[in-house]
């Protein structure tokens, strides 16, 4: 059997250029169920990435049935029409906005909310060395979910990365029952796209490089 890791490096280059390449952001699903064994498997890859003090951090809340969709998608919208209300958004245009993204959440067969725990970090006695240990950690999930989503492309699923929980820790952690050392950090729509996704724009590194020296 050809194993990936003794491929010559061209081989291996060429092989995760093409899944780097290929993965897009997908918000449209078919209905049909994933399987468990490639969930878990998408989770095993995001739990590959590096991570401050040997850590581990990640915590994920999967939730696969429509009525556990349906709660965190509510509990999520009651608080974003809060803030919306709250920065004087007109109550029609909150409706319509709160609306699809409940669509959105509940159009996907799965749901994996990412966060972290605060059980390892390190304790500073001043507000910006604990900011950096927090982001730090924060840097981590952003590792564990590129890897998810890369896996989730090259078993032929599709993603879309979403940091609402970010704005509303509260209503997930209630929502989910999650204690107050869990903090939410984003989430993970999983299923099989409704559509092929259009090919990608090629991407000049220039275009992003600020300093070669």
């Amino acid at each position: 059997m050809h194993r990936a890791d003794s491929a010559p490096p061209e081989a291996l280059f060429a092989m995760l250029e093409g899944v780097i390449r290929g993965r897009r952001s997908i918000r449209h699903y078919r209905p049909a169920l994933v399987p468990r064994p490639a969930v878990e498997a998408v989770l095993a890859a995001a739990a590959c990435a590096p991570a401050p003090h040997h850590s581990a951090p990640w915590r994920f809340a999967v939730l696969s049935r429509r009525a556990a969709r349906a709660r965190l998608a509510d509990s999520m919208g009651a608080a974003w029409r809060r803030d919306l209300t709250a920065d004087g958004v007109p109550a029609e245009r909150s409706d319509a906005l709160v609306r699809r993204s409940r669509e959105r959440l509940l159009g996907a067969p799965v749901l994996i909310v990412v966060g972290i725990t605060d059980e390892r970090f390190d304790r500073y006695p001043d507000a910006e060395r604990q900011l950096a240990e927090q982001l730090m950690f924060a840097h981590s999930v952003g590792a564990a979910l590129q890897n998810a989503m890369l896996a989730a492309h090259a078993a032929g699923l599709a993603t879309c990365w979403m940091c609402a929980p970010l704005f509303c820790p509260d209503a997930v952690r209630a929502c989910l029952d999650l204690g107050r050392d869990w903090w939410p950090q984003a989430l993970l729509t999983l299923g099989y796209a409704a559509e092929p996704p259009p090919p990608r724009p090629p991407v000049r590194p220039d275009a992003f490089t600020v300093l070669w020296d």
